[in-house]
């Protein structure tokens, strides 16, 4: 784990910028957050819930992305606290900056001006279109610039924007990455570096398959609701006699063939029409209904159990209070006496280490 002493300065608000911060909290950083003195700090703590409080400044959205860090109010276009970053500046490795492009500039907290002051500063820069476009970048609207939302919905629904900012948390991802290679190659070279990722960028690599779908295959991807276009069934949502749900991810023919097994349906793994995935691709509508009127007549948690066993992979639809009874991400929960739990940045173990104990989220001083 990193030491208590590399300092890391986040510029940064929302999601995407903090929760990189935070990632460098648990993995031992000291993280302070620069917050905005003119507009009285990150505009999450202000983006409440009905059923929160109004006097709260550290709201539910603002637990998501700041445990670990001291929080620290300038007004930058003030000299004097101008002054005062630079001289945390100088003792600093990483920035972390989500200035619209030009921005920093003004306010002199860009890569330039700040590696004059500390040359093996690392500065990580999220915008939302790249270097090169001034538009500020807003979760909802690259989710429908870059053809989430057109892919996301049911076939014959309206385009519809994912539950989370997933493409600030992929932007994020990627600075991560970004950074830690710099870091490495600052071991080696001993020099910082400028690292840049934009959410627009991020999206579109993250279309992964469904952008190869188009450019190899000549195939425009549509909206399908949770099925798959090259898999089946795959996503699918069955209910059971329990009025519960569950999915189906069958990636391959000796999968499909223990799945039939399960359903009391032997014979349906050779029927011509569903025997390989081909093929079941081509007849998924008549698949489909074959499926629910099986799985309609089973206990969900009984057929998981019997699925499980045999290594098909299935699974329960859980509400997110669900998922949270899951061992897994217990394990990912972060607990301060008298403080509202949050979620880790970082899913991942380094050898027997214990994760570093974070502090609650900073509350906003003046």
């Amino acid at each position: 784990m990193i030491g208590k002493d590399m300092l890391v300065l986040e510029l940064a608000s929302v999601l995407a910028g903090p929760s990189v911060g935070q990632f460098f909290a648990e993995l031992g950083a000291r993280v302070i957050k620069i917050e905005n003195a003119a507009t009285n700090g990150d505009v999450t703590r202000r983006w409440k819930l009905r059923s929160e409080p109004t006097e709260t400044d550290t709201p539910a959205y603002f637990c998501a992305a700041n445990w670990g860090k001291e929080s620290m109010p300038l007004n930058l276009s003030k000299q004097s606290d101008l002054e005062q970053l630079y001289s945390l500046v100088k003792q600093a490795d990483i920035v972390i900056a989500s200035y619209k492009p030009g921005d920093a500039e003004k306010l002199q907290v860009d890569y330039k001006t700040l590696q004059t002051i500390n040359p093996t500063l690392i500065y990580g820069h999220l915008t939302g279109y790249g270097p090169d476009d001034e538009r500020a970048g807003y979760d909802a609207v690259i989710q429908a610039e870059t053809g989430f939302m057109y892919l996301n919905g049911e076939p014959e629904g309206e385009p519809t924007k994912l539950p989370v900012a997933l493409m600030d948390i992929l932007a994020a991802h990627q600075l991560k990455e970004g950074l830690l290679v710099a870091l490495l190659q600052r071991e080696r070279t001993k020099k910082g570096q400028y690292v840049q990722v934009s959410l627009v960028q991020a999206a579109v690599s993250a279309l992964a398959n469904q952008a190869t779908n188009w450019l190899v295959a000549g195939q425009n991807p549509q909206r399908m609701g949770s099925e798959h276009p090259s898999i089946v069934p795959y996503g699918t949502v069955f209910t059971t006699c329990d009025n519960k749900q569950l999915v189906l991810a069958i990636g391959d023919d000796r999968q499909f063939e223990r799945l039939c097994n399960v359903l009391g349906a032997t014979e349906m793994a050779h029927d011509s029409k569903f025997k390989t995935n081909y093929s079941r691709v081509q007849n998924r509508k008549e698949l489909n209904e074959l499926l629910r009127q099986l799985i309609a007549k089973q206990d969900q948690q009984q057929l998981l159990n019997s699925l499980h066993k045999l290594h098909v992979p299935a699974g329960a639809v859980n509400s997110v209070a669900n998922v949270f009874e899951l061992p897994q991400a217990r394990q990912l929960l972060l607990e301060a006496t008298d403080a509202k739990p949050g979620v880790r940045q970082v899913a991942f173990k380094v050898g027997d280490e214990k994760p570093v104990q974070l502090t609650p989220p900073p509350g906003y001083k003046t």
